[in-house]
């Protein structure tokens, strides 16, 4: 690239960069990600360090903010509010750390402090004799914009200081900097309350922030959930500690929210290990941040090594891998699973997010599209926190050019070419059709589980194998299946096909209620199975049930009596279920209630099982339960008696104890039905 290209390409980058900082610091409604300004910015810094003559005051290096909104007064600060320079790596650490080290030979032996980066909006807290009296957004570093009503009605925000009558004096005046943000659990009943009244929800907690802060009205801002952490003095008359990690204490001392999230490291070797640990625990905080801060312990020390451009040479911030990034939604895609749950995806124009690149990301359901206006060309804010699949917070309206084309939920399976179907007062959408083959693999897989028809030895992958080959179209199949079938497969040897077939010919000693969990109807589990189970002899009698009859069994509401009803009066389904009589897998009722029930040990008791029993797996202690008249069902409530436990438990437990519910282990369980018998 020839110097004439590189200027061209770096007055776009700056042009570029100036635009989204309007967009983000004054509209509050950005157009891009944090992760792709940062590029911008990088790309930037790198342009101008080989041509530093071109560098003029416009160029976004040489400010830290963007400019005042118009709608508030303009209140100057007493000292420049100062962003930090980025490191995104460990190795970059390192570097800053020699090049100020090369500065003053003191750094190499400081000891620093590691605090969150939060991700909210900065602002600034004026007291004057111990009286809140002013505050302002960062704005562009030297004058920001008066909020001063709207911080008052945040309630962690000290109106008066000290609060504590043994706290440390006061001194005349003090401007204070801190981060307003939204708490997550905060963020989220907000949401869920406005979209309960039927008006718009928000993206993110940090957009939310500022867009509270900066409305006119303080009363609105009272009405979101804002709070307030701080952690620097910009300006004081009075004597202040000269350590980072003495001043937060003093504020603390004062009355002001400080993190409790902060750290201090003797060298920078802790720094390295604190910022790594904090990446990988991110998501155990209870609000957003987008990096760490790392800030030299000295502060005397951190302010004789000056500044770079607008950035202190004392302090660092260190970058997690971005969560957010915005691009393109070519299309929308359904995919179609075990249940028949179809569940829209976004196919996405690629972007990299947390150190992946990502095509495709989740657009939940139906609703969420209809309900966030969703549209085919948006450009969309997409979403990775930890290892969870990507998925689309909501389009950017802002980017829109009208050339964006709505969506509508499929009226045919997109596999079998079935109609879906659509039960009111539910979320999703369905294939009922048992044959579809893209629910093919997963019924398969279903219907051989454990939990089902506990066919041993035929997996998953032997499955798809089964399928690949033609071998079987529907669960009824198996039952077909020959020797000869089984060692054409790559893999099978006599003894693996004997032993194959040994265990699908045992499965059809099942009872019924395995059975009826193994065809797969929507919303039917071993709990709902098992008590379909005691009310009819076979499928046909299940099949021959009306709404009316089956909504008179425990645990049934209607949609599901209407799964119940719609499954078996699809012609695929019923084909299915009179192979399975053909082929002999035919169970006929064998645990209807006994005439004496009202005697039974464990009639009326209701069990939770978790973790692992020592000797009973977890179906053989359910199986012993019932058949001594108990049930058991998956979740811990008020109307659990006992909860069986094994080693390794999980929630459960603590629901238990929560709840008083009493809690036996696998010999208690024995000795109670002893007893009671």
């Amino acid at each position: 690239m020839n110097d004439q290209d590189e200027k061209n390409r770096y007055e776009m980058v700056k042009n570029e960069i100036n635009f989204h900082n309007y967009r983000y610091h004054v509209l509050d409604n950005p157009l891009i990600s944090d992760l792709e300004y940062d590029r911008l910015l990088v790309e930037l810094r790198q342009i101008e360090a080989r041509h530093p003559d071109w560098i003029e005051p416009d160029s976004p290096s040489q400010r830290t903010g963007a400019v005042v909104s118009e709608k508030f007064t303009k209140l100057a600060h007493p000292h420049p509010i100062l962003s930090l320079a980025n490191a995104f790596s460990t190795d970059e650490i390192r570097s800053w750390m020699e090049r100020v080290g090369k500065l003053n030979s003191r750094v190499t032996k400081t000891d620093f402090v590691v605090e969150p980066k939060i991700d909210g909006l900065t602002v600034v807290l004026h007291y004057e004799n111990g009286l809140f009296v002013r505050g302002a957004t960062r704005g562009d570093g030297e004058i920001g914009e008066d909020i001063t009503s709207n911080l008052r009605t945040i309630r962690s925000l000290p109106l008066r200081i000290p609060v504590d009558r043994n706290a440390p004096k006061v001194p005349r005046r003090l401007v204070v900097r801190g981060e307003a943000f939204i708490y997550l659990k905060d963020f989220d009943i907000l949401n869920k309350r406005l979209e309960e009244a039927g008006e718009k929800t928000y993206l993110n907690p940090r957009n939310t922030a500022a867009g509270s802060l900066r409305q006119l009205d303080p009363a609105l801002t009272a009405q979101r959930p804002l709070a307030l952490l701080t952690y620097d003095v910009v300006d004081s008359d009075g004597e202040v500690p000269h350590t980072q990690w003495e001043l937060l204490k003093y504020l603390k001392a004062l009355g002001f929210p400080v993190s409790d999230q902060v750290e201090y490291c003797p060298d920078i070797e802790a720094v390295i290990r604190s910022c790594v640990k904090r990446a990988e625990n991110r998501d155990t905080l209870t609000f957003e941040v987008d990096g760490a801060v790392i800030k030299i312990n000295d502060l005397d020390l951190a302010d004789s090594l000056g500044f770079v451009g607008k950035d202190p040479r004392g302090a660092m911030a260190f970058k997690f891998p971005a969560r957010e990034v915005t691009t393109r939604l070519n299309n929308i895609g359904v995919n179609v699973g075990r249940t028949g749950v179809l569940t829209p995806y976004a196919i996405l124009e690629p972007v990299e997010i947390g150190g992946v690149i990502v095509k495709q990301a989740t657009l939940h359901n139906f609703d969420f599209i209809a309900e966030k206006d969703v549209r085919i060309g948006d450009r969309v804010l997409l979403k990775r926190a930890g290892d969870v699949i990507p998925y689309v917070i909501g389009p950017v309206l802002d980017a829109r050019n009208g050339e964006e084309k709505p969506f509508s939920p499929p009226e045919v399976c997109p596999t079998c070419h079935e109609p879906v179907e659509h039960f009111e007062g539910e979320v999703a959408w369905y294939c009922v059709n048992a044959a579809c083959p893209a629910q093919l693999v997963r019924n398969m897989e279903h219907f051989v589980s454990r939990g089902a028809m506990d066919i041993a030895g035929c997996g998953i992958k032997i499955v798809e194998q089964l399928i690949s080959a033609g071998l079987i179209k529907d669960a009824a199949d198996l039952y077909a299946l020959k020797k000869e079938d089984l060692l054409s497969l790559e893999g099978f040897a006599d003894k693996k096909a004997e032993n194959i077939l040994d265990a699908i010919k045992a499965s059809k000693a099942q009872p019924l209620q395995r059975l009826i969990t193994a065809i797969g109807i929507r919303g039917v589990g071993e709990v709902l199975a098992t008590d379909l189970a005691k009310h009819y002899t076979d499928l046909y009698a299940l099949a021959g049930a009306s709404l009316a009859q089956l909504m008179t069994i425990e645990g049934v509401g209607p949609n599901i009596a209407e799964a119940i009803v719609d499954w078996f009066s699809r012609v695929r389904n019923q084909q299915l279920i009179q192979k399975l009589k053909m082929y002999g897998v035919w169970p006929v009722n064998e645990i209807s209630q006994p005439a004496n029930a009202g005697v039974s040990p464990l009639n009326g008791m209701t069990f939770v099982i978790t973790g692992t029993l020592p000797v009973f797996s977890r179906d053989e202690a359910r199986d012993l339960i019932q058949a001594h008249g108990g049930k058991v069902t998956d979740s811990v409530s008020k109307k659990t008696t006992y909860l069986v436990l094994g080693e390794n438990p999980g929630s459960k437990l603590d629901k238990a104890h929560d709840l008083g519910i009493p809690i036996l282990d696998e010999n208690g369980l024995r000795n109670l039905i002893g007893e009671r018998s």
